[in-house]
């Protein structure tokens, strides 16, 4: 699997811009990339992209993911 990681500005705050939906192929499957510490138990899904520094991209998620990636 590949990691990838966020855009960081000089002012390190992370690089933003507009996507336009048309130029999505696919959604991809992101698996955080965790570390040695432990997970707070008070952490939800709409703050993930946020708590995370890395993410493993999931090739093998299904057949049109593997053959598009691949």
């Amino acid at each position: 699997m590949w990691v990838v990681q966020p855009d960081i500005c000089d002012d390190e705050t992370r690089f933003a811009s507009v996507v336009h939906l048309d130029t999505i192929f696919r959604a991809a499957h992101l698996l955080p990339v965790y570390g040695k510490e432990f997970v707070p138990s008070y952490l939800n899904f709409s703050q993930s992209l946020d708590a995370f520094h890395s993410y493993y991209v999931n090739k093998y998620i299904d057949h049109h993911a593997f053959k598009i990636a691949f």
